[in-house]
């Protein structure tokens, strides 16, 4: 590593640096990605999904080149670094690499579609945001496999700091169980962001771990073992010793002020666009 100046571009990332804020984006890397699959003369889409698409193995339709549909996943996953508004459909589009069809590349082609019309999008880190910490957690339904899909996401002031997408480990037997355990994993993850700060000489006690679902919110506070909880993993019960000991606080937010929704399910246009602008994520333009 050599000192060259104000940090500004790196392994397709951009930086833009000022009194405001930081500014990161990925709008070369985007284009590279719309060139190298044909996509740059596409008609650009106003969301990354359709709320009316539900995909499944489609065993009967026909077969599309496998390293193709890998090669534009993985792109595409490299994007997320900075476009966490596209994280769910491709988590969710990535589990049909092992036998991809053609009606899963014409959904993830949606996906180059509305990046057609966003690549100067980015997440935007303002440098006058207050120092708190706050997680959320959700959960939505999938049927391909009846594994939940947990979405997690944490804030620092208004930034965006960290957030995933993925399939739960075991098939929840209820939304509580669904719900407990992505709390438990939001838990987990902002226990780390606490270490982390303390590094810095920053110290935050009882940070809130925000919830949609009263029934989880009630597990994590009563210790008693109920018949219809004893399934319930131990290892996700970690999450009452926090909260008892002073480090967290699980919160109840309505599901219209649940910003997690957009690491689960597909959205409509209006709805996506709120709960993109709450995260952070940004036009470039928009700062000039």
């Amino acid at each position: 590593m050599s000192m060259m100046g104000e940090f500004s571009f790196f392994l397709g990332m951009q930086v833009k640096q000022s009194k405001e804020g930081i500014f990161v984006c990925q709008t070369k890397y985007c284009n590279d990605i719309l060139k190298k699959f044909e996509m740059e003369a596409c008609k650009a889409a106003t969301t990354p999904m359709s709320t009316n698409c539900y995909l499944d193995g489609d065993e009967a339709g026909p077969q599309v080149d496998q390293t193709k549909y890998k090669g534009l996943i993985g792109s595409l996953l490299y994007l997320m670094t900075s476009r966490p508004d596209i994280m769910f459909v491709v988590c969710l589009y990535a589990r049909f690499q092992s036998c991809p069809k053609e009606s899963h590349l014409k959904a993830t082609k949606r996906i180059l579609k509305y990046l057609k019309g966003t690549t100067s999008m980015g997440l935007w880190y303002p440098s006058h945001s207050l120092i708190h910490l706050v997680g959320y957690s959700d959960f939505a339904g999938c049927k391909l496999d009846r594994k939940s899909t947990s979405g997690i996401f944490h804030l620092l002031g208004s930034s965006l700091i960290s957030s995933h997408s993925k399939n739960q480990a075991c098939v929840a037997l209820s939304t509580t169980e669904a719900e407990y355990i992505a709390a438990r994993s939001c838990c987990t993850q902002i226990l780390w962001f606490k270490q982390q700060l303390e590094d810095f000489g920053l110290k935050i006690n009882k940070f809130p771990l925000l919830c949609d679902n009263t029934s989880a919110i009630i597990q994590t506070k009563n210790l008693v073992q109920h018949s219809r909880t004893r399934h319930i993993v131990i290892r996700h019960h970690f999450i009452r010793d926090h909260i008892n000991n002073g480090d967290c606080q699980i919160k109840f937010v309505s599901t219209e002020s649940q910003l997690a929704d957009i690491f689960t399910k597909p959205l409509s246009k209006d709805k996506f666009y709120s709960l993109r602008n709450e995260l952070g994520i940004i036009d470039m333009h928009a700062l000039s």
